[in-house]
């Protein structure tokens, strides 16, 4: 059974960090370090939307608000995967999610969250003004 599970997230004030991060179970090594690994977020009234993503190589994506401020890694080796949030604002305040696409790069339409298969619980973060 596939589990993803996030923490990190928390509240801080406009401009601060934090480090979300994503475990994933029930994927050998090899079949996480070939999946697309995505990062959602979710805000009260608004839809789900795309923050990042990463597969191997460049095929790293980003959203418009995320460029330059926030940074998607992972760590093959122990099935994780990371969001480094900086430079933090009001409006990044959400639930945030990450999501698994098995097998597959991300491509470009990363931010499709149909093409996920497997979520974590999600995160909550708030920014304070």
């Amino acid at each position: 059974q596939v589990q993803l599970v996030e923490s990190g997230g928390g509240s801080v004030q406009a401009g601060g960090s934090l480090r979300l991060s994503c475990v994933v179970s029930g994927y050998t090594v090899h079949d996480f370090s070939y999946s697309c690994m995505g990062w959602f977020r979710q805000a009260p009234g608004k839809a789900r939307e795309g923050v990042a993503a990463v597969w191997r190589g460049d095929d790293i994506h980003y959203s418009d608000s995320a460029k330059g401020r926030f940074t998607i890694s992972r760590d093959n080796a122990k099935n994780l995967a990371f969001l480094d949030m900086n430079s933090l604002k009001s409006e990044d305040t959400a639930m945030y999610y990450c999501a698994a696409k098995a097998g597959w790069a991300c491509g470009a339409n990363w931010d499709f969250h149909e093409n996920y298969a497997h979520w974590g619980q999600g995160t909550q973060v708030t920014v304070s003004a």
